[in-house]
Order: structure tokens, then C-alpha cells, then sequence
């Protein structure tokens, strides 16, 4: 699990602000936008996970197993780990916290090998959703899950509702601090059959489905 996402502040700022903006303008962006946005596949976007306040980790000393302990990141950012006391966890990549944390061992024990694993990630239990708002039949806020589609997110929050305009449903997707609208035709996935709009979802997606002018 290597990703690295906004800070979970900055993705409600920018949840909020996409949402404001698909209220006010359903303007898809420019060809190339959304070209780039639907060619950058999940494993070009994908950084080193960084450590967070309320992640739990496990810290491995080899040979020292009284010394390797599961703690959970505290909101000030530090870890208790034994013989060193306090580590500032938050805000590092685990190789990078197995590392400060084996300078500091090495005053107690001889060439010390630790390792990290993050057991939980509550850090990111916001920025690694997909959202689903509008003309459907429960909107919804879901972990992303490796293959999800426009249309499992549909499906799961209970179909378009009888007044949904489908066509002109729109897929929010940040990129390189902006956000890419992405035109969406429902009707005919679910219709037609014609899937060609029927795209992957990468985290942090938002699909919005905007209701029939009468």
C-alpha cells in the first residue's frame, strides 16, 4: 500500500468545492483534461503512503521481540516505542520512521534492523473514498475498492432515481491540484449497453448525476 493523498482538511475543502461547482456549471473540461485524466492509470498516481494521525503500526525489531510493539499513531503525531520513548510518526513514509527509529536503538542494542507495517490506515479513511451525489437512489461515500466502475458506484447507491438525467452525469476527478469533469452517459450504459463511458474509479472520484429540467 504505497499511496499518498491530499491531507484529509484539504480533500473536504476540495470535496466541497467541486460539489459547489458541479451545483453551479455541469461544462465538462477540455478534450486534453480529460484525456490526462482518464489515460493516468492508478499505478502512475500511486506515491508512498505517509503516516498519519489515528494509523496503527506494528514496529518489528528483529531478534528483539520484547522491543516490537503495535502502536497507534496519538494526534500529536508520535509513537511510544520501549527503551526510546516518544518518535514523531506522522507525516513520514514507514521506511523513513523504521530508520529514525532504528538511529535511536542504537545506543541499547547493536545493529538494530526494524521494520513497519501500517495494520490500520484511519488517516486516510476519507481520502480513499469515492462519492456518489445526486439523482440516485441513496447517495453515497464508499472505500475504493481495485476494478470499481461508474456503474458498481450507481448500482450500489440504489440506481438513477425516476428523475435522473443520466447523459449529462459528470465525473469529478482531481489532477495535479485541479479537478477534471469528465462527462458521463449513464442512460446509455445502463439502456444501450454502451459502455464506453463506463470508467474505472480511482480514489477520490466524485460522480454527480443531476436531475431532468421539466
Amino acid at each position: 500500500m504505497s499511496r499518498k493523498y491530499l491531507p484529509a482538511k484539504g480533500f473536504i475543502a476540495l470535496l466541497i468545492t467541486v460539489l459547489m461547482a458541479g451545483c453551479a456549471s455541469q461544462s465538462p473540461s477540455s478534450p486534453e483534461k480529460i484525456r490526462q485524466a482518464l489515460e493516468t492509470s492508478q499505478t502512475e498516481t500511486a506515491k508512498e503512503y505517509i503516516i498519519g494521525a489515528t494509523d496503527v503500526v506494528r514496529v518489528s525489531v528483529w531478534r528483539n521481540n520484547d522491543l516490537s510493539v503495535t502502536v497507534p499513531v496519538r494526534p500529536d503525531g508520535k509513537i511510544s516505542v520501549p527503551l526510546i520513548g516518544d518518535v514523531q510518526a506522522s507525516g513520514k513514509a514507514p521506511q523513513v520512521l523504521a530508520k529514525d527509529i532504528e538511529r535511536e536503538l542504537q545506543s541499547y542494542i547493536r545493529e538494530p534492523q526494524v521494520s513497519i507495517v501500517v495494520t490500520s490506515m484511519g488517516s486516510h479513511e476519507f481520502t480513499d473514498r469515492v462519492r456518489v451525489t445526486g439523482a440516485v437512489g441513496q447517495p453515497t461515500s464508499t472505500p475504493h475498492r481495485d476494478g470499481m466502475t461508474v456503474l458498481d458506484m450507481v448500482l450500489g447507491a440504489g440506481g438513477l432515481s425516476p428523475f435522473a438525467s443520466g447523459n449529462k452525469a459528470m465525473l469529478y476527478r482531481p489532477l495535479k491540484g485541479e479537478v477534471v469533469a469528465i462527462p458521463v452517459r449513464l442512460d446509455d450504459i445502463l439502456e444501450r449497453g454502451d459502455i464506453s463511458t463506463n470508467y474505472e474509479l480511482r480514489p477520490g472520484d466524485i460522480l454527480t448525476i443531476p436531475e431532468r429540467s421539466f
